[in-house]
């Protein structure tokens, strides 16, 4: 393993709060908070490099956070009863504050953005495999079963995707983590392992898959966008977007399908066509305007771990290498490079209004430590 390996390791350490909240980023004001989903990825990493203390640490706050939040599933399941579009501050937010109280309402940046909990369900289920400690599963049973029920009842609702836009849209990549996390409960349920689900998780995952498969789907891939049932009119997705690069979550790591499938290597196909820079890294999608539409790291490393998994270790090498070389001289990794920007007469506006990009980005740092294992393991 290499430095910035190491260097990755004390980075996310250093940055991990007393309760186990992983900042996203500790010098970018607007990403001083803790998302389920970053974290989960973070904490997963974090066990990976055998630093099973932290990852136990954040899914303890996560744990604690809902429980906090968990009486706002009453009052949505409520709503929805009574047919009444659930308001934006009426949902578990996808990001709190590292004391787990939730942002300011006031806020402008949404807060109905459902994969996290998918995520974190996802992640957990996998910290108690690779650490034995099935404990906790019991004693975090009221925070697991509020998130299958939380997920249940929402799934189905536009909500923001990961990248905080569109709120008009179902998105294929939030349903991915969350059939994720309903079938993670539903094996360790089916294996006697977590006795304590009151919800047939199985068939949730079941029903969802059959969902994704029939309306997640256009041009022969998977779609970045699906229009939500209007009336009579079902659910249609939406192929003109283009494809986005979280789509790799279908096969790694949530297994809606395998790698083979037609589908999935169709999408890889078409984002290695339209979102991979020749000897570069990973755009987010086409018509990305965030700093000018960079190359995530995070991204680049993801997809080295999707070519680990279908055998392309050269590539993985490639993209692993690439993502070191954008760290800096103190081993920081940033969330992008915009060297080679999709809509270069964007950056400068975001420059101002919000400084630099951010850097470090705690979730750049783990998608790496995920690639350089996961390259270990398949050469030993």
């Amino acid at each position: 393993m290499t430095d910035l390996f190491t260097k990755s390791i004390k980075i996310i350490l250093e940055h991990q709060a007393e309760n186990g909240a992983y900042v996203a980023s500790p010098s970018f004001t607007n990403y001083l908070f803790c998302w389920l989903r970053d974290g989960s990825y973070i904490a997963y990493a974090m066990d990976q490099a055998g630093q099973h203390a932290s990852a136990e640490g954040f899914y303890r706050w996560v744990n604690q956070t809902i429980a906090r939040h968990a009486y706002k599933v009453d009052q949505l399941e409520q709503q929805l009863a009574e047919q009444v579009p659930p308001a934006e501050l009426s949902v578990l937010h996808t990001r709190f504050l590292l004391n787990g109280d939730e942002e300011d309402p006031e806020s402008k940046w949404g807060h109905f953005q459902i994969d996290g909990y998918g995520t974190w369900l996802w992640g957990l289920c996998n910290h108690v495999r690779m650490t034995g400690n099935y404990g906790l599963l019991r004693e975090f049973r009221e925070s697991i079963n509020c998130s299958i029920r939380y997920l249940k009842l929402t799934w189905q609702l536009p909500n923001y995707d990961c990248w905080e836009e569109h709120p008009e849209y179902i998105h294929p990549y939030s349903l991915a983590a969350v059939y994720g996390g309903f079938k993670e409960v539903a094996d360790l349920v089916e294996a006697g392992i977590y006795q304590d689900c009151p919800y047939p998780v199985a068939e949730y995952a079941a029903e969802l898959k059959s969902y994704l498969m029939q309306y997640a789907v256009g041009d022969g891939r998977f779609v970045k966008h699906i229009a939500p049932a209007v009336g009579k009119k079902t659910p249609q997705p939406l192929v003109a977007p283009g494809v986005d690069a979280s789509l790799m979550g279908f096969s790694v790591p949530y297994q809606v399908v395998e790698p083979a499938n037609p589908l999935f290597t169709r999408t890889l196909a078409e984002m290695q066509k339209n979102l991979v820079r020749a000897d570069g890294g990973v755009y987010r999608y086409k018509a990305d305007t965030y700093y000018g539409g960079g190359e995530w790291l995070l991204l680049s490393a993801w997809l080295g771990w999707c070519y680990t998994v279908t055998g392309n270790i050269a590539e993985a090498e490639r993209l692993l290498r690439w993502v070191e070389r954008c760290a800096d001289a103190d081993g920081n990794l940033p969330e992008q490079v915009t060297a080679h920007p999709l809509a270069a007469g964007k950056y400068q506006e975001w420059v101002d209004a919000w400084g630099k990009v951010a850097s470090p980005l705690l979730w750049s740092h783990a998608m790496y430590i995920i690639l350089s294992v996961e390259l270990k393991n398949a050469y030993s």
